[in-house]
């Protein structure tokens, strides 16, 4: 029985040793990123976000939306980084909002065009630049949409392109 206790102390010790060097090597990692933070190394670095939300459409079926950067910004010239807005897409049964957060842009910067399944945001500033195109969760009528922007939240409201009927005749024997 005491060469049992000796064997599980030893495999405690082996387990809690491990963490202890993973923690160790997370630590002198964040200590390296600091030392560049304070040195003024990471001034050209924006921010990446990336995520997900997941929600029931009306009919009852999960949906699945990425956001964010899933790879650093590019530069693109003179406009500075395109970063993709965090987006939440709701849909109703007559119309699809989508809520884009923009923080610091101007009213004037920003340019949306709307498609009968798809949404194309541009902001044309050098200092926040953000870019995202859209997949809508269904049809819609692009002459529909209205969009305002305040607080730096832009929502795009768009009315639902009605369901066509389709019908075939059945031959009846």
């Amino acid at each position: 029985m005491a060469k049992e206790d000796k064997r599980r102390k030893g495999d405690w010790e082996d387990l809690l040793d491990r963490f202890g060097e993973g923690f160790d090597e997370m630590r002198s990692r964040m200590d390296a990123i600091l030392d560049d933070f304070m040195s003024g190394n990471l001034r050209d670095q924006s921010p990446l976000v990336y995520g997900f939300s997941m929600r029931l459409g009306p009919d009852g079926v999960p949906s699945i939306q990425e956001f964010g950067g899933t790879s650093p910004p590019t530069r693109t010239g003179e406009e500075g980084l395109q970063k993709e807005p965090l987006t939440d897409i709701f849909e109703s049964e007559d119309k699809v909002t989508v809520i884009m957060e923009l923080p610091g842009v101007e009213r004037g910067d920003i340019k949306v065009d709307a498609g009968d399944r798809c949404l194309d945001l541009e902001v044309d500033d050098p200092e926040r630049g953000f870019s995202r195109h859209l997949e809508l969760p269904c049809e819609v009528l692009s002459d529909s949409a209205k969009a305002s922007y305040k607080n730096g939240v832009l929502q795009v409201v768009l009315m639902r392109a009605p369901a066509e009927k389709r019908t075939k005749p059945v031959e009846v024997e």
